[in-house]
């Protein structure tokens, strides 16, 4: 049994001031720097017949990720437009291309189901699907990010194990009660990812916060993701809450010394 799948969105990250583009995306993220962490790790997803497709999934196959399930079909690998103040990113447009053109069948089911857990996010554009996702995970992650409402919660927590969100933007009464929110709903475990205000979980009436570790930061993209692979990465091992937050905040730390998401980067084309 592999350990963790990343399934569903991937992109090209186009840092058009440096004229350099990256591999990346959420769940294709997730599934590398899992793979890092020593998490026997597979991809899922739909990607373009061009060069930036070509990109994510010889990165991928460098980075030891299985991808004998992935996608290539005609059309336009995901991009996103990066413009840089300083260390941190701004993003400026994107094209999810043919990433969510998304038909399962019961091969995929199998797949999905000889992975211990399953990462899935909110820009895969497979909440339709997330019932059969769900029938068929052990375990199933889902990171919401920046994009979480209190209907688009309320209509996927109940299918969940583990959720991520990102409320960098939000008080931590606001971060707690969105947390608490999807607990009562059914999710397991609830983690909010603060930026350099560190991170908190809940777990049933427990709330756990963890300070930001100290980093050297020269590209913040992919941190989030980075502190995800390690939380469950250490939470499926052991499911010990202040531990799990601590690796996330230590490999999101580390995380930002990378260009890119995780490295591999290429001359950027038109």
């Amino acid at each position: 049994m592999r350990a963790l799948l990343g399934l569903g969105d991937n992109t090209t990250d186009l840092y058009v001031d440096q004229g350099v583009m990256y591999p990346g995306g959420n769940t294709v993220n997730v599934a590398v720097l899992a793979a890092r962490l020593g998490r026997p790790s597979s991809y899922l997803g739909v990607l373009g017949n061009d060069g930036r497709g070509q990109l994510i999934l010889n990165a991928l196959r460098r980075e030891g990720v299985n991808i004998s399930r992935a996608r290539t079909v005609p059309g336009t690998t995901s991009w996103s437009r990066v413009r840089h103040h300083g260390t941190d990113r701004v993003f400026d447009g994107d094209d999810v291309g043919v990433s969510r053109q998304w038909t399962f069948t019961p091969d995929d089911d199998r797949f999905i189901g000889t992975h211990h857990t399953v990462h899935t996010s909110v820009y895969s554009g497979l909440d339709d699907h997330l019932p059969r996702i769900r029938a068929a995970a052990r375990l199933l992650s889902y990171d919401y990010s920046t994009a979480w409402t209190p209907h688009t919660l309320s209509a996927t927590a109940p299918l969940l194990d583990v959720a991520f969100l990102s409320g960098a933007a939000r008080s931590p009464e606001d971060c707690v009660a969105a947390a608490r929110h999807l607990s009562a709903l059914g999710t397991g475990v609830v983690v909010v990812t603060r930026g350099a205000e560190g991170a908190l979980a809940v777990r049933g009436p427990d709330v756990c916060h963890q300070p930001a570790a100290p980093a050297q930061v020269s590209d913040t993209l992919g941190a989030g993701d980075a502190f995800i692979a390690a939380f469950l990465h250490h939470w499926t091992d052991t499911p010990d809450l202040p531990g799990a937050l601590l690796r996330g905040a230590q490999e999101a730390a580390r995380n930002c010394a990378t260009p890119g998401a995780f490295g591999h980067g290429a001359p950027l084309t038109p």
